[in-house]
């Protein structure tokens, strides 16, 4: 049986064509369906559309779009009027139209394909005609151009369908036919942003009627149908967990994705599981990345990100609780089911330089093997009001609009990744609410229309909220406390926005101020290690200390707690790796096969931090 949803839309638009003048029918128009006039076969929306138009009594069905003009296979009893001035004919000798194939419906018939020719028409035949008549113009997306902007051409197409919509019903009280079905014309728009705001904006005339993706029902009903046409591994007839579990994978599917992921696996040299067949035809990739983690791999997970994230074990601990909820499928489940939102949302705060971002690009390592799946976005670059339209893409008719949008995009030819939006507390409002929506519902519609799934995502804000004003002298427990008042206090008193803080939960990962030398220590080597593979790589010389410890220990004492790693690198970029760019520069010709020592310049006055270099 159809879905509730479905019942809902087709009985408002087959009650709406008894009264009102026109019907506007966006949203899934490309996707098939159940046809219930049909011998409960399954058809066309369009097809379906008008078999309900004709089962209500309209005698004349003209079906229109501006490439074959009127479909005549349709409406086999339209009447041509002979006062319409323009008469367009076929051009091509070929064309099948020009010979008598047996009937008299095309040869001396006009399509009227040009909107100059068929709006004056269908204005004509409202006035003549004495026969109810529908109208049902098909791809009406591609009739106008900017909505918002109309060509003085298209202005005139819209004063005719307005002069149309006065001829199609009778508001006389008295008429004694008042209660019959008037004229109708149905617009079908796979988006209704395309049709011009005037044509139904307080135009009681005017209805909308929206087409929803196909629900659970109708899912299973299509599947079981056409089962025999699917090939899995999963026996779905006997078992009817892994049916439950197909039906709700397939969320947010039009039933023709549904045929073409059938057709997929028909295709196959082998059989797959329903999961690896979703992959492969949403993402191109049989396997995923969260099926190729291990048990054992993620006992691991504290340690290889830990030789990464110095001195921040407790965020490295609760990024683990959140990768092992991923794994074991328990992400999401005390809000749904149907597990569509992200593997994880995390939200890092605290003092600049402490290891936030690197911990991101860490985890995007560990999970997808690649560092490179941690893209990230700077929100400070999206603080404007219309910034939403940078990520989703702006809508059509607007600038930018066949480039799409920088998240949605991202998304599309990186599925399975980290999203770090850095410093999200410089975003603009309206950039939140689709981040609720990511959160919430695991997924995104871009400005073409087209859905981008976010289930297979880890998502990480990241912020610096109170690092200005946490004291850095504090217990460590006390910092992390504080952190994270001010980013609930942000949320709720700044924004007002305790709903996004909500769909966080206890996923606000506070790191500490690094005031530990050893750590420091531990950071300056870790980085260095870059430097010295790039110049045995580079150079082919090897770098070596008189001191290591001791050189890597006053290089932290000198950058100080305050600016974290960052301000760190910032001081061996000083002390360390500009004097040593200028040294390997005046001896570029001498230095393969040797070694490059360091020094402390001043051994007994570490804190000036000055090192001198000697090739050997």
């Amino acid at each position: 049986m159809a879905d509730r949803e479905l019942n809902i839309w087709i009985e408002r638009f087959s009650r709406d064509i008894g009264y009102k003048s026109s019907i506007i029918v966006f949203g899934n128009t490309a996707d098939i369906m159940l046809n219930p006039k049909n011998f409960g076969k399954y058809d066309s929306v369009i097809n379906t559309l008008i078999s309900y138009i004709r089962d209500k009594g309209f005698k004349q069905v003209i079906k229109w779009d501006r490439i074959d003009g009127i479909d005549y296979s349709v409406s086999d009893e339209v009447t041509d009027f002979d006062n319409i001035n323009t008469q367009e004919t076929s051009t091509d000798p070929y064309d099948l139209d020009d010979f008598d194939t047996g009937n008299n419906t095309t040869q001396s018939r006009n399509c009227y394909k040009s909107p100059d020719n068929f709006f004056p028409y269908m204005l004509n035949v409202m006035k003549n005609s004495l026969q109810k008549t529908a109208f049902v113009l098909d791809y009406s997306d591609y009739i106008f151009g900017n909505a918002n902007s109309l060509s003085e051409k298209e202005r005139d197409y819209l004063a005719t369908l307005g002069k149309t919509l006065e001829m199609s019903q009778s508001y006389n009280m008295l008429d004694f036919n008042f209660a019959d079905i008037g004229n109708i014309v149905v617009i079908v728009a796979h988006n209704n942003a395309m049709i011009p705001p005037a044509y139904y904006l307080n135009n009681s005339m005017v209805s909308s009627v929206s087409i929803p993706m196909p629900g659970h029902n109708e899912r299973e009903h299509f599947i079981d149908t056409n089962r025999v046409c699917l090939n899995i591994t999963q026996d779905i007839i006997s078992d009817k967990t892994a049916k439950d579990d197909l039906i709700d994978a397939l969320d947010g599917f039009s039933l023709k994705d549904i045929a073409q992921m059938m057709k997929l696996s028909r295709q196959m040299s082998e059989r797959m599981s329903f999961e690896k067949l979703i992959n492969l035809f949403k993402y191109g990739e049989k396997v995923s990345p969260w099926e190729e983690l291990s048990k054992d791999k993620i006992e691991r997970i504290e340690e290889e990100l830990g030789k990464r994230v110095k001195g921040q074990d407790t965020a490295i601990s609760k990024v683990k609780d959140v990768i092992i909820r991923a794994y074991t499928g328990f992400s999401g489940l005390q809000h749904s089911s149907k597990q569509k939102k992200p593997k994880g949302t995390l939200f890092f705060v605290g003092p600049t330089g402490v290891g936030k971002t690197e911990l991101a690009k860490s985890l995007a390592s560990f999970v997808f093997g690649d560092e490179n799946a941690c893209i990230r976005f700077d929100m400070s670059e999206y603080n404007h009001e219309h910034s939403d339209q940078r990520l989703v893409g702006a809508p059509p008719g607007y600038v930018g609009y066949e480039a799409g949008g920088q998240l949605t995009n991202a998304v599309k030819e990186k599925p399975f990744c980290v999203l770090l939006f850095d410093e999200i507390e410089k975003a603009h409002g309206r950039i939140l609410d689709k981040f609720l929506q990511i959160l919430e519902d695991g997924r995104l519609t871009d400005g073409k229309g087209e859905t981008v799934y976010f289930s297979e995502t880890i998502i990480i804000f990241t912020s610096n909220i109170g690092a200005a004003e946490v004291d850095s002298n504090m217990n460590p427990k006390e910092v992390k406390k504080e952190f994270v008042k001010k980013v609930q206090d942000h949320f709720i008193k700044v924004l007002g926005r305790p709903e996004l803080l909500n769909r966080i939960g206890d996923n606000i990962i506070a790191f500490n101020f690094i005031d530990d030398p050893n750590v420091f220590t531990k950071i300056a080597k870790l980085k260095f290690k870059t430097i010295e593979n790039f110049v045995e790589e580079r150079y082919g010389a090897k770098i070596d200390f008189e001191d290591e410890d001791k050189i890597f220990a006053s290089i932290g004492k000198k950058a100080g707690k305050q600016n974290g790693g960052r301000g760190l690198l910032n001081v061996m970029e000083t002390v360390i790796i500009n004097p040593l760019s200028e040294f390997i520069f005046e001896r570029f010709d001498m230095l393969r096969s040797r070694k490059i020592i360091i020094k402390q310049l001043f051994p007994d006055k570490p804190e000036l931090c000055q090192f001198d270099f000697e090739l050997k």
